[in-house]
């Protein structure tokens, strides 16, 4: 069957179009032995020969990253660097068949009553307990308890896994296409059906089916509703709570639908008035100010500390934020995680950006009380010669919504 992937986002370029009809993709055999190679090196690196990549209740970005298998119940995929002999234990019963299909490059068994009994039994095996064990994801209190047991020494590998994520391969790069072209169905087809009425219930409707049909799957639909004349939310909320769209209001969204587990990400301000109010044709315009500053110095060799530098328009202009200015994405929210002069997200990171990262620009700009507030951004891939939006959407604010006739 022929799949319908022109909607209201128009003619996906050919490699996204190949990856949509693909059915289910697999990384080259180059590029899932690259990763394992970095793995293996940086594990090295801690004194580790043995890694145990975690995760549960679909939550561990590193074993889909690894093997391929997305986390369902529970996952532990055991990667061996004397023997190369990798083993992926998966819960529950039912879905070994599966995993068993999906996974490359790794023994598939069924992890048994007791994930942490069969791990350990199976770190005995390999004399882990002469070996010092590398730990990536979620590791809960009585699993890690058990693998100190079994163990001649545990480390964490998360902040080595973390940096071999920052920068996307071109195989990545090309899923990360896929879901931005998802996400700019999803946030355009939420333009074309927002009217008053619905309740923000069907608004999540309206995203998700722009690419469910298509194979895509939710990562986050996030909605702020407010009436602009007396605004009381100045950035989208994480759930719907039956709020309905009324003449007058405000929409501030945050839309990422996912291509196996690989994100778009998609912020637009929009409204069913047919014009901005004076205070958010203002935070509109400091918000793209903002926007345009931050990707203006989005190139190999930037700091920290200059992208926040060039968001300064937004308090020069009074206003503030509560959304991150900025953060890494695909694979996780990573680094650099940063927020804005007048709300910062922390120390600022020792970090510099380096050609092939991937990151969500989004100036949430709202007033010193956070009671109004837009939204605009999208994610970008940092370039040799500077930045390149993933997305293909027109830029904000969109005004009148659901009034055409």
């Amino acid at each position: 069957m022929s799949l319908d992937v022109t909607g209201t986002a128009g003619r996906p370029d050919a490699r996204v179009d190949e990856l949509l009809h693909t059915g289910w993709p697999r990384f080259s055999d180059g590029e899932r032995a690259r990763r394992r190679a970095a793995l293996v090196q940086a594990a090295a690196e801690l004194g580790c020969d043995l890694v145990i990549a975690y995760g549960a209740e679909r939550a561990g970005t590193a074993v889909p990253w690894l093997c391929g298998w997305p986390v369902t119940r529970e996952a532990a995929l055991v990667v061996d660097t004397r023997s190369g002999e990798d083993l992926l234990l998966v819960d529950f019963h039912n879905h070994v068949p599966l995993a068993t299909e999906l996974a490359d490059d790794c023994e598939v068994r069924w992890a048994g009553p007791s994930t942490a009994d069969t791990l350990a039994e199976e770190l005995a095996r390999r004399g882990a307990d002469q070996r010092r064990v590398g730990l990536i994801g979620p590791v809960p209190f009585g699993l890690h308890g058990r693998l100190v047991g079994a163990a001649g020494g545990v480390v964490s590998l998360g902040a080595a896994y973390t940096r071999l994520r920052l920068v996307k391969s071109a195989e990545e790069l090309d899923r990360l296409r896929v879901g931005a072209y998802l996400s700019d169905r999803a946030v355009l087809a939420l333009r074309d059906g927002l009217r008053p009425g619905l309740v923000d219930h069907q608004l999540s409707d309206l995203v998700e089916r722009a690419y469910v049909p298509l194979g895509g799957t939710t990562h986050i639909h996030y909605f702020g509703i407010t009436g602009m004349a007396d605004p009381q939310r100045g950035a989208p909320a994480q759930f719907t709570t039956g709020r309905e769209v009324r003449e007058g209001d405000v929409v501030v969204t945050e839309i990422s639908a996912a291509f196996h587990g690989y994100s778009g990400q998609v912020l637009r301000t929009m409204t069913t008035a047919a014009e901005l109010t004076p205070v958010y044709r203002d935070l509109h315009a400091v918000a793209d100010a903002a926007f345009d500053a931050v990707c203006a110095v989005l190139r190999p060799g930037t700091t920290a500390a200059e992208i926040v530098d060039a968001a300064g328009v937004i308090e020069d202009a009074g206003f503030t934020v509560v959304d991150d200015l900025v953060h890494g994405f695909g694979g996780g929210y990573l680094p650099p995680v940063l927020g804005s002069r007048s709300r910062p997200a922390g120390p600022l990171p020792d970090l510099v950006l380096q050609e092939g990262m991937t990151l969500v620009v989004q100036p949430n700009v709202t007033t010193p009380d956070h009671r109004a507030g837009v939204q605009t951004g999208e994610l970008m891939v940092v370039t040799a010669s500077g930045a390149e939006s993933l997305h293909d959407v027109p830029r904000g604010p969109w005004v009148g919504i659901g009034q055409r006739s």
